[in-house]
């Protein structure tokens, strides 16, 4: 009982919330859930019998010295904003709720960060340990977070953690065994002032690693491995040790295994494959049988996802592309001339460097959402550009623009916010249009 007689703190009363809480009272603490939302769902909280603070109540919150031994901060709260100050101006110690749950166990972990490709990579990892036999679950910012894996008791040979700068923001001491660094490019600017302090979020993956553990790192990220050994791949062409070139994986120029019985699409995925290969050889796996594992994983919807082939065109949903290195990615990957529909919320990012990157590949833009009169003004000199009314619109308008032979792509370069409630949902709205086509 590592808790006991103390009384814990939770913000935010989401999944992960709700996971840190539990485990926070299986080690014999009072818990407290605060969340200022005023249409928080406190169903699932008032299940388990949690004292829960919402809306009003906590946003008149005061907090007395002493109130509290501690508060778990849930990922989606930054620690500056005024709920989680009121804590921490009382003198409460303040932990993550992925470093929470780390202190909790020992459970060996792959850690996976980026700003693309996360949650694929997760989940490739994830499936690659279960197809050889050793129990693993994508967890983390990915689906169930790190708490709830803990608080269930059930035990796993390897957990596959995705781990976004938000969760690494504050961690403390926590590393993984295996630490993945996928990529980065500009995101989240509505979050952190600048690049420098999303980088420097991120880099905190490798702060506590040591010589026995593993960076698993692409060619040509310039982020220092910290203590850690650093393997690199790259399926771009550039120099790694793991590479993969015309269908084939390679390991320090010998070939390890082909691509052929793979449903993955595209070089950034096979850089997914890679890494997640690389991640098996660190737990000791073979990479006969981590390909064979990996040909039964089917990829996520709403990633570079073939919807569709309507009269020689295809329709493809890439709405989880949050970000414009995402939708270069998603461009890279197609060999057909493209009409692209991209847009939706305005998050201060720069889509000036696109331009070099559309080739003639790209023969028209359809914008959606809040972005779109800006993303008219910055590529209507370059290629025939239309503004969508929405969803069901940007799919009439891209298949009139269309040509036999194109691909038709949602892959949008920002957020869903302003018309949808994420980008499953974007997604989702995307593939009823399609498929409402005749």
């Amino acid at each position: 009982m590592r808790f006991a007689s103390q009384h814990i703190a939770i913000l935010g009363a989401g999944r992960s919330g709700l996971g840190a809480a539990l485990l926070a009272r299986q080690h014999g603490a009072a818990v407290t859930v605060f969340d200022e939302g005023d249409a928080v769902k406190t169903d699932k909280l008032d299940a388990e019998g949690f004292k829960s603070v919402t809306g009003q109540a906590a946003r008149d919150l005061i907090v007395k010295p002493g109130e509290f031994q501690q508060v778990v901060i849930s990922p989606g709260l930054d620690e500056h904003w005024p709920l989680p100050k009121k804590f921490t101006d009382a003198g409460t110690a303040l932990v993550g709720e992925t470093e929470f749950a780390f202190q909790l166990t020992d459970m060996p972990m792959a850690a996976i960060t980026g700003t693309n490709g996360k949650s694929t990579c997760t989940e490739l990892v994830a499936a690659l340990f279960n197809g050889c036999g050793m129990k693993s679950l994508p967890c983390g910012n990915h689906g169930v977070s790190l708490s709830e894996v803990v608080a269930s008791g059930v035990r796993y040979d390897v957990l596959a953690l995705e781990i976004s700068s938000f969760q690494l923001e504050t961690i403390r001491d926590f590393r993984a065994r295996a630490s993945l660094w996928l990529n980065f490019a500009p995101d989240h600017l509505d979050r952190y002032p600048n690049m420098e302090a999303y980088f420097a979020a991120k880099a905190r993956i490798f702060e506590n690693v040591n010589s026995d553990d593993v960076a698993i790192v692409r060619a040509g990220e310039n982020v220092s491995s910290g203590r850690a050994q650093r393997w690199t791949f790259s399926a771009y062409g550039a120099e790694a040790g793991y590479t993969y070139d015309a269908g084939a994986f390679y390991c320090i120029g010998q070939e390890i295994g082909r691509a052929d019985g793979l449903k993955l699409r595209g070089r950034h995925n096979m850089e997914n494959v890679l890494a997640a290969l690389m991640t098996g050889r660190v737990f000791g796996l073979q990479f006969s049988s981590m390909l064979k594992a990996m040909e039964s994983y089917e990829p996520p919807r709403h990633r570079c996802e073939l919807v569709r082939t309507l009269r020689d065109r295809e329709y493809i949903n890439d709405s989880k592309a949050t970000n414009l290195h995402a939708l270069e990615a998603c461009l890279r990957s197609q060999e057909r001339p493209i009409v692209l529909i991209a847009g939706g919320k305005d998050k201060e990012l720069d889509y000036t460097p696109l331009r070099a990157g559309l080739n003639g590949q790209v023969r028209a833009m359809v914008l959606i959402g809040e972005i779109a009169p800006q993303l008219e003004k910055t590529f209507g000199d370059l290629l025939p550009c239309q503004c969508a009314a929405d969803m069901e619109d940007a799919v009439r308008l891209a298949t009139e623009a269309s040509q036999a032979g194109d691909a038709i792509i949602l892959s949008p370069g920002t957020s869903s916010f302003d018309m949808y409630t994420g980008y499953a949902q974007r997604g989702d709205v995307f593939r009823a249009a399609v498929n409402g086509l005749n």
